[in-house]
């Protein structure tokens, strides 16, 4: 029988056919891809012919594109609906694909072919976006180590399969940790709490085959359970549970882990000549080097913490005022501030949030995407590799744009957090089109049967990020595969998903979309306007949370790797000052962001970098006095959502606006200053 990966896939938008691919499949599948790789890469690389771009870039642009799809697919249900087939496998894969990393990285023939290339490149006659393709590829190479012999280069290839490795190793300890802990609750203890999160909480307790409610470690319902449950030592048990992901001594402790990879980094970073992981990171991200970062950071520092200093008092004088001597704990943050915020902006969350159904939101994110650039969006009835996941056709004009993959439920197999990848990313090489198939994931608490899914005004936001991502691979209009869509500088990355959250904040698109989930009545413009006067409501503490994150993932490879990382957390968040009742974000034993992999390695400071963007492009909207203004969108789509990684990340920012933004429209959009 033929393996359904390797095969035709299901017409007529070539979509992986999950309903037909079994955990077997996956690795034959995968070697019978490598094996044609690594033979398209022979053939390119002793091409007796001198090299052209065609023959060598363009070549390799194809050379691995059967792998691609088939590790697209895989990767796509190993980290949303996982097991320990697929768990094992990326264990089997890590090594062996660093392996073919290697083997590319280090061929000295086809390195020579594209350096010749590149010395020659002035009488080529290239395009600028294959001028801009093939400076990007021979630096991936000079990267990745092509210049080195030897014994570095033995060891450079024995640092990424390693690397590799602890990766997977650290996300794997982490989705163990997150899939096995939950708290019972007895009915009594559901007493205090908002239907919905009653509702949520019996839906975990289902999906964890549990004799009642329970909390789980997913945001979606910690974070409400904290807001909401008046008892203490519960809050406690579960936020401690929370924060000690990834560092149970035991099978899933990630905290030697965690040393390791910022060792084996250094060494990485060392063989190509840069004092340090930073210096070698930053180099081709807009901020440049580390002084850039901490700088920025540090501006953002002062007054968050000046802020969050000042919410501390606030609600520790609440805590105070029910009886609790103690200082105020992490564990009573998020309970004392809904108090707060009820009293202050008089709002509460149980009565904001039926007016946040997701069908609604969705339905919002996708109308705003239509009057901005015209996309409309068509459900397809498509099986998938999970009966949550829900598909649409997106088309212009009556032209076939992008396939869109939504999968929004928390469950035990998913990892945590929200994220965009493509399946399939646009690119016209050869003049054939490839339309790009995109996936936003989320851990959105799942409803009871029969009734709607609510979002938080938090969840909402993530669904417009998310989504916001996908539109800059929907929308993306280049050549070749390798720049296309998010294939940009890593600290630009962000700026068109957190620029498609402030259409969220339109009062008109919470008039239409905010509807509630019983009543169908639209929110009253006086509770839209509350929503969106408390905004800003608790920005110390989220900056701070994010900040204090930021800087010690820079310090962490600004120097001499720590031998012990947690000491060194320790000490970094001493030195900045950091709020007792607060906690950073991400702590470096549930850092995926940082150690399960090198995607936002040094670089989570990367969302307050493209901050400093989006709100910047916003009101390049607002200044029009319209914030759908055409010819704004126009503007955005063919300087920044189309062009990909085609052209560098300030030039395109530039061409949009007319120049670069400073950190004050951050710190005025957080009400900072």
């Amino acid at each position: 029988m033929t393996n359904p990966l390797l095969g035709p896939w299901r017409a007529p938008y070539d979509l992986p056919p999950y309903d037909l691919i079994s955990d077997e499949d996956y690795a034959p599948a995968i070697d019978e891809a490598l094996s044609k790789a690594r033979a398209a890469i022979a053939a390119i690389s002793t091409n007796p012919d001198a090299p052209t771009f065609d023959n060598t870039i363009a070549a390799l642009e194809l050379a691995d594109e059967d792998l691609g799809r088939v590790l697209s697919a895989f990767y796509t249900v190993a980290g949303a609906d996982s097991n320990p087939a697929r768990e094992a496998l990326q264990r089997d894969l890590a090594p062996k694909l660093s392996a073919y990393g290697s083997e590319i990285s280090s061929n000295k023939a086809l390195f020579h072919r594209i350096d010749t290339l590149w010395a020659t490149k002035d009488t080529l006659s290239l395009t600028p976006e294959q001028e801009r393709v093939l400076m990007l590829t021979r630096r991936g190479f000079v990267r990745g180590g092509a210049a080195l012999d030897g014994a570095a280069e033995d060891e450079m290839k024995a640092v990424k399969s390693r690397l590799a490795v602890l990766g997977t190793t650290f996300t794997q300890n982490l989705l163990a940790d997150e899939r096995d802990w939950f708290m019972p609750l007895a009915e009594a203890d559901l007493t205090p709490l908002p239907a919905f999160l009653t509702a949520a909480l019996r839906a975990a307790g289902v999906e964890k085959q549990a004799d009642g409610p329970v909390v789980t470690l997913a945001r979606s319902i910690i974070t409400p359970f904290l807001q909401y449950s008046p008892n203490r030592a519960l809050r406690q048990r579960a936020y401690e549970a929370y924060v000690a992901r990834g560092a149970n001594s035991g099978a899933t402790d990630n905290r030697d882990i965690a040393a390791e990879t910022l060792k084996l980094r250094q060494t990485r970073a060392q063989l190509l000549g840069y004092d340090n992981f930073a210096a070698f990171k930053l180099e081709t991200e807009m901020a440049g080097n580390a002084q850039n970062v901490r700088k920025l950071l540090m501006d953002i520092w002062g007054p968050a913490r000046a802020k969050a200093e000042a919410e501390a008092a606030a609600l520790e004088a609440l805590l105070h005022a029910d009886g609790i001597a103690g200082p105020l704990e992490a564990w009573d943050w998020h309970y004392y501030a809904e108090k707060l915020r009820l009293a202050e902006h008089d709002l509460d969350e149980a009565a904001i949030k039926p007016f946040f159904q997701l069908d609604r939101m969705i339905d919002a994110a996708f109308s705003v995407a239509n009057r901005l650039f015209g996309l409309e969006f068509e459900a397809l009835d498509v099986p998938f590799y999970h009966p949550d996941c829900r598909v649409w056709k997106v088309t212009r004009d009556g032209e076939w744009v992008a396939i869109f993959v939504g999968d929004y439920f928390a469950r035990g197999s998913k990892r945590s957090g929200a994220w965009c990848s493509a399946l399939r990313s646009q690119s016209r090489i050869g003049g054939l089109e490839q339309r790009p198939v995109v996936m936003n994931v989320c851990n959105f608490a799942p409803p009871e049967a029969g009734q709607p899914a609510l979002l938080s005004y938090d969840d909402a936001r993530t669904l417009f990020h998310e989504f916001g991502h996908a539109l800059h691979q929907m929308l993306s209009d280049v050549t070749y595969e390798s720049i296309s869509g998010t294939s940009v500088a890593r600290d630009f990355v962000e700026l068109p998903s957190q620029l498609f959250e402030h259409w969220l904040e339109v009062p008109e698109v919470l008039a239409e979309f905010a509807t509630h989930a019983e009543t169908g009545a639209a929110m009253p413009p006086e509770l839209i306007t509350r929503l969106l006067d408390a905004r800003n409501y608790g920005q110390g503490f989220s900056t701070v949370e994010i900040v204090s994150s930021a800087l010690v993932d820079l310090e962490f490879h600004d120097g001499n790797a720590p031998a012990d990382p947690m000491q060194k957390q320790a000490e970094v968040l001493e030195s900045i000052g950091m709020p007792h009742a607060i906690r950073m974000r991400h702590a470096t034993p549930h850092f995926a962001h940082v150690f399960g992999g090198d995607g936002y390695s040094c670089g989570y400071y990367s969302y307050l970098w493209s901050e400093t963007m989006d709100a910047d492009a916003f009101d390049a909207f607002l200044e029009t006095g319209d914030p759908f203004d055409p010819a704004t969108a126009k503007s955005l789509e063919e300087n920044i959502l189309s062009k990909g990684g085609s052209v560098d990340a300030a030039e395109l920012y530039t061409r949009f606006r007319g120049r670069l933004p400073g950190v004050e429209g951050l710190l005025k959009g957080r009400g900072l200053i």
